[in-house]
């Protein structure tokens, strides 16, 4: 499995540094297929334990029964298998499997209803089931690059959003903010010990089972006069994002 993993890294790390995402991209792809890889073991051991359990708790009656018959009925042994474990790496998809309208404003559960001035659709996609994530360029940029990203986490995945809010919280990096009705945390994240900019980011509550992660650039971030005209703008991107589910 290790040999399988690494190749799996291997091939996401050609693929993000190609995309130019978010650093920690890998990780969180990584992360997932292990949460989901737990579950399923879990179930398995689950499964063997209620099994043996209603063996030793047969009826009395039923084993008295079976010690009467003279010849010894033949026994068989079965061997509780784990279901497959699908280890083939993610791919990335085209936008259509998101549900993208054609100008991005619409992909997989939401909608988006402002984008900074001059940006467009960069027409990449990536979909991983419950993670799920566009970006957004100027005219004439690459479309391997961004300038903002969005990431969608559904169900399983809403914990890792979280966790990692928490690990800020205790790091006492950031803050957290109201967006309307809605919670969420902006924070500074990927920030080198070199100094090298950070990504400056807002995570979004959009339901119980839902959350957005909205990230500039450092380069793109550049572009603002200060920490609190990208903190406006990346609010305002957070006002307009709406859910679908």
């Amino acid at each position: 499995m290790p040999r399988l993993e690494n190749e799996i890294r291997r091939l996401m790390e050609g693929e993000t540094a190609r995309l130019r995402a978010a650093p920690d991209l890998l990780d969180r792809v990584m992360r997932l297929r292990r949460a989901r890889r737990a579950r399923v073991k879990t179930a398995v051991v689950t499964a063997s334990v209620l099994a043996s359990v209603a063996v030793v708790a047969a009826p009395a009656v039923h084993l008295a029964t079976v010690a009467q018959q003279t010849t010894p009925p033949a026994t068989t042994s079965a061997t509780l298998e784990p279901p497959a474990i699908d280890d083939t790496p993610p791919a990335r998809t085209e936008p259509e499997n998101l549900g993208d309208l054609g100008d991005g404003l619409a992909f997989g559960h939401v909608k988006v209803g402002h984008l900074p001035e001059g940006l467009r659709w960069s027409t990449w996609s990536l979909n991983l089931g419950d993670m799920y994530s566009t970006s957004y360029i100027y005219e004439g940029d690459e479309r391997s690059s961004y300038r903002v990203q969005i990431f969608i986490y559904e169900k399983e995945t809403v914990h890792e959003v979280t966790e990692r809010i928490q690990r800020y919280r205790d790091e006492k990096d950031g803050e957290d903010v109201m967006i309307g009705d809605r919670s969420g945390y902006l924070v500074v994240q990927h920030v080198g010990e070199d100094g090298m900019a950070g990504s400056p980011s807002l995570y979004l509550k959009m339901g119980d089972r839902q959350w957005a992660e909205i990230t500039f650039s450092a380069v793109y971030a550049k572009e603002f006069s200060g920490a609190e005209a990208v903190n406006t703008e990346l609010r305002k991107i957070a006002e307009g994002l709406t859910s679908t589910l």
